[in-house]
């Protein structure tokens, strides 16, 4: 045995349940408003914060010693700074960098362990609807600033076309929408378009309605509950998937579906996790993210649904290529990407 390795491996996983912890710490910061209240960037001691929030002081000055000490906030004198960037991370939920809603949906990664394991012992299936709720306001949570950051500022214009389109007046299905935020965002940035919502989780497709009217684009987006399969409706210039195609069990069959209701020319909007072809290429901070969450959430719901392809959330571009292409597409390219998301664009 190589001593050595085993004590690097030791501290590694010693950081690894350190991390896991502060998850934990982290959605209680969040949802009791202890980082937002210290987002104005001033010292507070423990007391202070407390107060604030209403929260117990003694339990408040943990907090803050297990955000220290995984260097959240900074520490001085007996009083506590959350710094700006880390204010944008934790506490500024219009921010593009915004990650702590990711934090719930660990929490369902957690709540739903005993399923996952009967899963994993069974025939793999757990159905996204067999989530705990936190699953679902958490995946809108993590992925609303990315969509608001990138959507209209840079995915779209990646696309050969598609905004001209859009700003003269366009059909849109969003398919697999969950709450809507990626609808919506479209909706508020091209007012001449039309846009229909589809997912086949009927909570989240009233929930989304509620955020449609709440945005004040209830009137030009129509959301309904329906699979990939068999969406309704024809002769959309745009047909989008965002983070969702992986989790499906038949991709291929939700893009030949997309294909049919397509117009001539029409395209697709692809957004997945990003990852590279080879598992190796992938073994990295970002793929572990991905493949863990995978594990728990994406594969089992595919394997709960007709086919059961179980892509996984880290299909990569070539294998999503062959899902198109079998669906009979004639262009599949990558538009653009972020550190998180590949952005594909694929043409009737």
């Amino acid at each position: 045995m190589d001593e050595a390795k085993l004590q690097a491996f030791m501290g590694q996983l010693v950081g690894d349940m350190g991390g896991a912890a502060m998850m934990a710490n982290v959605l209680l910061g969040d949802e009791l408003g202890l980082y937002k209240a210290m987002a104005d960037g001033q010292a507070v001691s423990p007391e202070q914060l407390a107060e604030r929030t209403g929260c117990h002081p003694r339990l408040v000055r943990e907090w803050l010693n297990a955000q220290a000490a995984s260097g959240y906030v900074e520490h001085a004198g007996g009083r506590f700074r959350l710094p700006e960037e880390q204010a944008l991370a934790l506490a500024v939920e219009d921010s593009p960098v915004y990650v702590a809603g990711g934090a719930v949906v660990l929490a369902s990664m957690f709540l739903d362990k005993d399923k996952i394991a009967a899963a994993m012992r069974g025939d793999g299936a757990l159905s996204w609807a067999d989530h705990h709720p936190c699953l679902f306001s958490g995946t809108e949570r993590f992925f609303r600033p990315g969509y608001r950051a990138n959507l209209v500022a840079s995915w779209l214009p990646a696309m050969d076309g598609v905004v001209p389109r859009l700003e003269q007046g366009a059909k849109v299905a969003d398919i697999g929408c969950g709450h809507g935020a990626s609808t919506i965002v479209m909706a508020q940035a091209y007012p001449k378009s039309r846009f229909h919502g589809f997912d086949f989780h009927a909570p989240s497709i009233e929930q989304a309605q509620r955020r449609a009217a709440a945005a004040g684009v209830d009137g030009q987006v129509q959301f309904a509950t329906a699979g990939a399969q068999d969406f309704p409706g024809a002769d959309y210039d745009l047909v989008c998937f965002f983070d969702c195609l992986h989790d499906m069990g038949d991709p291929v069959g939700a893009a030949r579906r997309a294909h049919a209701a397509l117009k001539p020319g029409g395209k697709v909007l692809l957004v997945e996790p990003f990852a590279n072809d080879e598992l190796d290429d992938n073994l990295n901070p970002v793929g572990r993210l991905f493949y863990a969450a995978s594990t728990c959430i994406c594969t089992p719901n595919s394997l709960s649904q007709d086919v059961g392809l179980g892509l996984g959330a880290q299909a990569g571009e070539r294998r999503l290529r062959h899902v198109f292409m079998e669906a009979g597409f004639s262009g599949f390219r990558r538009a653009t990407e972020t550190p998180f998301n590949l952005v594909l664009e694929a043409t009737r």
